[in-house]
């Protein structure tokens, strides 16, 4: 039969009365259960094709404790990189000694979070990028601005200070692309790749040091040097060394 008659009426004889009835052709005689099953496909169809609905990220929901604290450790690096910038702009001596608490604060901070985050078994995706990027403002800009304020202020002191801030970028930016590959089977990190950032706070406590006796401004430990256009405070060259080391090859085991 072709599809053109299918569903049509058409006449047949009946035997016993002698005339023609007329009757329609099964396949166009639909059950119960099959338009239900017609009706289900059609709705699982529409389902496919139906666009998904996205699902809103949510910083402050996706938080831990770890995360606060990680906030704790930029929190204290920007108070001592506006400690700094008040001792420049009034001289009081006090917003030195604030830096100077302010960021051994901070490594305390760095410590916990990691601590945190492996007692109470949380984390959030957002942990690993918050933590670089409070050790580059605690343990980077801070130093560097302390610094600056303490009277590294010749311009070859500014392209040292740059120098130093640009290396530990470049520090953990190597670190959170290759953790996975220096991790052991359990998932820890075995050895740095380099010195980790938070070893700048050495340059703050010889900065602590000279502030204490002194040694800073114009009486600057080990003076100052005219090298052509610009000046230079051989005391910089912590920075510069600190700096290198970095970014080295150096493999250093992790606790």
């Amino acid at each position: 039969m072709s599809r053109a008659t299918r569903g049509r009426a058409r006449l047949v004889p009946d035997v016993q009365s002698g005339t023609f009835v007329t009757t329609r052709h099964p396949e166009s005689m639909a059950t119960p259960d099959r338009e239900s099953a017609r009706a289900a496909r059609s709705s699982e169809s529409a389902e496919a094709t139906a666009p998904q609905k996205k699902v809103r990220f949510s910083m402050v929901r996706t938080f831990v404790l770890a995360d606060l604290i990680t906030l704790g450790n930029a929190f204290c690096g920007t108070g001592a990189v506006l400690a700094s910038m008040s001792y420049v702009a009034s001289g009081d001596r006090t917003a030195v000694w604030a830096a100077l608490v302010l960021l051994p604060l901070a490594l305390v901070c760095d410590a916990l979070d990691g601590a945190v985050a492996r007692w109470r078994r949380r984390s959030s995706p957002l942990g690993a990028d918050l933590d670089s990027l409070a050790d580059i403002v605690s343990f980077g800009v801070a130093p560097a601005a302390l610094g600056f304020a303490l009277g590294l202020r010749g311009g070859w002191d500014g392209v040292a200070l740059c120098f130093f801030v640009a290396c530990g970028i470049s520090r953990l930016a190597r670190y959170n692309v290759t953790a996975a590959a220096l991790a052991d089977d359990s998932g820890k990190v075995k050895y740095y790749e380099g010195t980790p950032i938070p070893t700048s706070l050495a340059l703050v406590l010889v900065l602590g040091i000279a502030f204490a006796q002194g040694g800073v401004g114009s009486a600057m430990w080990l003076g100052n040097v005219a090298l052509g256009p610009f000046d230079l405070h051989p005391l910089t060259l912590m920075y510069v060394a600190s700096g290198a080391l970095m970014v080295s090859t150096f493999r250093i085991p992790k606790p």
